[in-house]
Order: C-alpha cells, then sequence, then structure tokens
C-alpha cells in the first residue's frame, strides 16, 4: 500500500516556491497495542459516556470544557472551537535560518520526509537542500495543518529533506529546576579519564538496526505462541535474570571503572613473523 501524504502543498523561500509533499517518517505499527477483553464471553469491551448521579448520557448533550479550576469550565460547543482553527494553507513560508546545534533536541517531536511534487520542482528543491547543506543551517516556518498551525525546522536529508515538527517554548520544561539540587563538586581527574576511556572503548557510529526492543520482541513470542495453542490459559515463562559479575553489589567507583575498562579492552592479535 502506498504511503499516503501527510501534507501537500509548496514551500516558499522570499519569491521561489517549491511544490512538495510530506510523509511520516515513522511507523505507528510497530508498537503493540492491547484491547480490553471481557473473558467470560471473549467480547470486546465498549465505554459508556455517564455522570456521576445521573448516569449514561446521550451523546449530543456533550459539549467540551476547559477546567479553570477545580470542578469550574468554561463550555465550549464545536462550533466556536471549529471558528478559532487556524486554516489549513498549501504554503510553508521559510522565516528564519538557524545553526542546527542552536534548537535543543528537548524541542524536536516527530519528523517526516519532504519530497519534490514533481520533476518539475526538483531544481529548486535541490538548490534549497544544497543550501541548506552548505550553510550548515537549519529552516524554520509555520506548517497550517488539520486546523492547528506546528512550528516545523527543515534540513538535509540525503537527496531529500527531513522536516521536524517542534515543540513550542510553553511545552517544554526548564530542566534546570531538576537540577538545582545537584552538587558542584569536580570529578577527581583519575576518574574522569578512566570514564573517558571507557566511552572511547564503547565508542561507534550509530545504527539504530543494532537495537531492538526486547519487550515487544518478547510480547510478539508469547502472543504467537498463545495463538497457536488457542489456549485461554496465561503463559507464563521465567526470564533469567543476568548474573552480577562477581555476584555482589559494586560498592567502590574507581573498581568498578577500571574493571569495566579491563572488560573492553580490544582483543591483541599476533602477527606472523614472515619468515626469511
Amino acid at each position: 500500500m502506498a504511503a499516503r501524504a501527510y501534507w501537500q502543498g509548496q514551500i516558499r523561500l522570499a519569491l521561489v516556491s517549491i511544490p512538495v509533499e510530506i510523509y511520516s517518517a515513522t511507523k505507528s505499527g510497530a508498537r503493540i497495542s492491547f484491547n480490553q477483553i471481557h473473558e467470560p464471553s471473549g467480547k470486546r469491551i465498549s465505554y459508556e459516556k455517564v455522570v456521576p448521579g445521573i448516569g449514561p448520557v446521550d451523546r449530543d448533550e456533550i459539549i467540551k470544557g476547559y477546567e479553570v479550576s477545580k470542578g469550574n469550565y468554561v463550555l465550549l460547543d464545536d462550533e466556536e472551537i471549529e471558528a478559532v482553527k487556524i486554516e489549513s494553507k498549501r504554503t510553508l513560508e521559510l522565516v528564519q535560518f538557524v545553526d542546527a546545534c542552536e534548537i535543543d533536541p528537548l524541542y524536536f517531536e516527530k519528523p517526516y520526509y519532504v519530497v519534490p511534487n514533481d520533476e518539475l520542482a526538483e531544481e529548486a528543491f535541490i538548490v534549497l537542500r544544497e543550501a541548506l547543506r552548505k550553510s550548515k543551517k537549519v529552516a524554520l516556518g509555520q506548517l497550517s495543518v488539520r486546523g492547528s498551525e506546528k512550528l516545523v525546522a527543515i534540513k538535509p536529508c540525503g537527496k531529500g529533506l527531513l522536516l521536524e515538527t517542534l515543540r513550542y517554548a510553553n511545552e517544554v520544561r526548564q530542566g534546570q529546576s531538576f537540577f538545582d539540587d545537584i552538587g558542584d563538586a569536580k570529578p577527581k581527574k583519575e576518574l574522569l579519564d578512566l570514564a573517558n576511556t571507557l566511552i572511547e572503548q564503547k565508542s561507534a557510529p550509530f545504527d539504530a538496526g543494532e537495537f531492538e526492543d526486547h519487550y515487544v520482541e518478547a510480547l510478539r513470542k508469547l502472543i504467537d505462541k498463545k495463538a497457536k495453542s488457542k489456549s485461554k490459559k496465561a503463559i507464563i515463562e521465567d526470564v533469567d535474570e543476568p548474573e552480577a559479575a562477581d555476584g555482589s553489589n559494586v560498592i567502590d567507583l574507581m573498581a568498578a571503572l577500571k574493571k569495566s575498562v579491563g572488560k573492553e579492552q580490544p582483543k591483541k592479535t599476533t602477527r606472523r613473523k614472515k619468515s626469511a
């Protein structure tokens, strides 16, 4: 099944307009989700809208409310909410360019692939891509889609562009308040050197394929096994806990780091002497 475009329109830089299509870069079906089932009947549980002291209510009696204080709500009907929605625009204006390192990773939300809409758009698309690559800048703009307005960043991604939605400033908690109680002490040089050595030994180019979600994998195996057994009883298997390196908790930080560095030492290969 062909991917469905999340948005179609044009990226505009000053007087230049580039027709593009935007596609989600992530797959929602990769994770496992569950439904609640009534065990005696095997049927899925549905939910009723109820009001305490009144009971079930009709759907047409329900409106949205924003809680301004405990138990007090500002009531809004669908027409009022619809009236303030941002009109979906077919133009994404690039209004600012910043160094990529200036955007804190906390602000990045969801990635999308951007591709030219047709062959005629390719030339301008490639010019924008290479200009961003050469300047090492990220383009910023606001995308109006489905009634809301999203702050977005655009940067080169292989032969295409990557658009990432960003959180607004009021959506991000400032971390300093969480870090206030951490002391200002500097680490001992020997400890820091050992930690740096361990980091260097474990350094490698990032490859997401090297990692897997062991929980999801275990769930899939359990579901497959249960489906094949056609049993309604739970299947519980013991999971072996990894054994401690020496059977005890390591307390001494220096000893732990030295032991870790020793374990990560690469194996030395002996070269054969050339015969005369």
